[in-house]
């Protein structure tokens, strides 16, 4: 496969680089974090405003109808910069499942999405192994009645829908959209100022209209699944991205004994080891989400080595990258601690390296 990205993505990497760069400069981090507000709307409403909310809509709900390679394209960025905006909660957790398998109403629920006025978001992980479904629906006269417990859910409380998978009547894993004022909130730790939510369902009934696609057979959780997957690892992919250059300009400039630290072997090396990381997660996500955008049958497992690398190698690397800057590292004033959250952020959220390889030998098992 070709890793470069065409014309059309570079142009989208580059306005969302741009934009970001802007909504996301160290000094607008810095007075977001005191403001105590979920996200930075200025910054979503920026990134509405430049067309970058509606790449991954479908056509008919004002998007551009593109896929996951460019949700990844935008996430990626959104690492880079640590952009404390709702894009993977609304995205590769809600647009993404619901422009390729919604119904035309459920894909008008996007259009809001497009224009910065709404977030929406996904439950995509519950209380054991990833991709764990233990959360059930009935059905119950016209609708459905939802029963679990689905936790880390970012942007529950904000957003006007939350996807929810769950295994109807004993069957597939069926994906429904449920109002946030229908289920119970809890909030849980997080490593950034992301809010996350556990989501109690305890008897939630919803209508026939909420089961996404009208049923599907268990492809909407797959989409739902791999999008959660591939978001994830596009994110730690510009987070350690940034977390190199931020390091290696630094061990340029800073000396020690007379010389640059740059020209001491032992740095050179830890800094390899920290490009050797960067590009073994590079490649994985590009071929899963690659594969996932193409529906290959061999996605999940390429998607599970592309986690597997964000959650042991990138966070790993990001020590690395610590203790090269020394104690400014770890200073709350430099932007190298929030590459760091970030990181550990998504390793939460895929549920850690074990967690991965659990999952890789499991479908190399059924593959074989």
């Amino acid at each position: 496969m070709d890793f470069d990205l065409d014309e059309t993505q570079r142009e989208l990497r580059d306005l969302a680089a741009d934009v970001l760069g802007r909504e996301a400069s160290p000094e607008r981090l810095e007075a977001f974090e005191k403001s105590g507000a979920p996200y930075d709307a200025a910054a979503w409403k920026a990134l509405a405003q430049a067309g970058l909310l509606g790449v991954c809509l479908p056509e008919d709900a004002g998007g551009a109808g593109l896929g996951p390679v460019e949700m990844a394209v935008l996430l990626r960025e959104a690492g880079a910069h640590t952009a404390p905006v709702p894009l993977y909660a609304a995205l590769a957790l809600a647009a993404v499942p619901i422009a390729r398998h919604g119904t035309p109403a459920q894909r008008a629920l996007l259009e809001p999405l497009g224009e910065g006025g709404t977030v929406l978001t996904g439950a995509f992980r519950e209380p054991g192994p990833s991709g764990t479904v233990a959360a059930t629906a009935r059905g119950d006269g016209g609708g459905y009645m939802l029963d679990g417990v689905k936790t880390f859910v970012p942007y529950a409380a904000e957003a006007s829908r939350i996807l929810v998978p769950a295994r109807l009547d004993g069957g597939d894993v069926e994906v429904f959209l449920v109002e946030p004022d229908a289920v119970a909130l809890t909030p849980q730790p997080s490593a950034t100022t992301e809010p996350l939510s556990r989501v109690e369902l305890a008897g939630v009934r919803v209508g026939a209209d909420a089961l996404l696609g009208g049923g599907t057979g268990g492809e909407a959780w797959r989409t739902l699944r791999r999008a959660a997957v591939a978001g994830a690892v596009a994110i730690a992919s510009g987070v350690v991205g940034s977390a190199l250059k931020l390091t290696t300009d630094h061990v340029k400039t800073r000396e020690q004994f007379g010389r640059p630290l740059a020209q001491f072997q032992a740095v050179t090396m830890q800094v390899g080891d920290v490009y050797i990381a960067k590009r073994a997660v590079d490649v994985a996500m590009w071929a899963g989400v690659w594969r996932f955008a193409e529906s290959l049958p061999d996605a999940d497992e390429v998607l599970a080595v592309a986690a597997y690398n964000a959650c042991d190698p990138v966070p790993r690397a990001l020590y690395t990258c610590q203790h090269l800057h020394g104690g400014i590292g770890l200073d709350v004033t430099y932007p190298l601690h929030r590459r760091f959250a970030w990181g550990k952020q998504v390793c939460h959220l895929l549920g850690g390296a074990d967690d991965q390889l659990d999952a890789l030998g499991a479908l190399v098992a059924a593959g074989n």
